[in-house]
């Protein structure tokens, strides 16, 4: 097999943007046929392309399988390379409109929920004074599904934390704080009207957490551990928030939830949940705001990123 030609010889030779919008498709559905129909072009013309790409890179990008193709490992490294280079096209075009459309633009936003309520609202807030015509999409869920949306470039960034698998090295972290965890209650609950509520007493209920793996989960379970303190029964595992509060308004049970959402809901008399006094000191490890490594923000982007960052700043003077 002969040696890649280098990236100036790929371009010389004709590789085009065609030739790398395929191999960013393959490398996303892994299949020619879903590439194809992605591209909204026949399987025939997608084989074509890929038959081009191996003529201009003198080397194989795949392998015949069962089911189809699989990309080669330098076909995979293309592919990776492309995905990169769509990504920064669509970048590229948002960045144009919003200079076109005197700031208008999109900015895609990806949090865990404490950060949601505390970091990002406020921003946004302060967004629609600066930036009216910049519209706003805010997913909020775990950190590894959101980083894995970072990814694929279907957010412009994210808080929360980098998940340890191999496959997120793309992503860079800008550390934020810790997330002290507070223990919330229905208002009904016979623990709640306690001035202070014992270790004992909390392992007689059930716990509503995360499944085994996630921050919060680890976090609890390892805490309790040093306090040499039994595993918390959880019957149900879930990372749903609404289902969370759900729950617990019509149990017994007892969430582990971050102090800043716990200020959101329990606070106050008339709130529907309360916060135990119980200072375990359970604290999730910190979240920060992740990026893509090497990729520049859209204006509109990089002007809500600094807010979330100065709204940072404001709470912890």
């Amino acid at each position: 097999m002969s040696e890649p030609a280098k990236p100036e010889v790929l371009l010389q030779r004709g590789l085009k943007l065609s030739h790398l919008r395929l191999m960013a498709a393959l490398g996303e559905v892994g299949q020619l046929g879903l590439a194809a129909h992605r591209l909204g072009i026949t399987q025939p013309a997608a084989s074509r392309l890929l038959a081009e790409v191996e003529q201009i890179t003198q080397a194989p990008m795949h392998a015949r399988t069962g089911r189809g193709i699989a990309l080669s490992d330098l076909g995979q490294v293309l592919a990776r390379r492309a995905q990169r280079v769509m990504m920064e096209m669509r970048d590229a075009e948002r960045e144009m409109a919003e200079l076109v459309g005197g700031t208008a633009g999109e900015v895609r936003i990806g949090a865990v929920t404490a950060p949601a309520l505390d970091l990002v609202l406020p921003a946004l807030r302060t967004a629609r004074l600066l930036q009216p015509k910049v519209r706003a999409e805010v997913t909020v869920a775990a950190s590894d599904p959101l980083c894995t949306l970072l990814l694929a470039g279907q957010l412009d960034f994210v808080l929360g934390r980098i998940p340890k698998s191999a496959a997120t090295s793309g992503l860079t972290i800008t550390y934020l704080a810790i997330e002290p965890i507070a223990l919330v209650v229905r208002r009904g609950h016979r623990l709640a009207a306690r001035a202070e509520v014992s270790p004992a007493d909390l392992l007689e209920h059930d716990w509503v957490m995360p499944a085994e793996g996630s921050p919060l989960t680890d976090a609890v379970r390892m805490r309790l551990a040093e306090l040499n303190m039994a595993p918390p029964r959880q019957q149900l595992a879930t990372s749903s928030f609404l289902l969370t509060l759900a729950l617990i308004q019509q149990s017994d049970a007892i969430a582990p939830v971050a102090r800043a959402v716990a200020n959101q809901f329990a606070v106050g008399d008339d709130a529907p949940y309360r916060v135990l006094n119980c200072p375990l000191g359970i604290e999730v490890a910190p979240f920060g705001l992740i990026q893509r490594r090497g990729f520049t923000l859209t204006p509109a982007a990089q002007t809500l990123a600094d807010l979330v960052m100065t709204q940072h700043r404001r709470l912890n003077l």
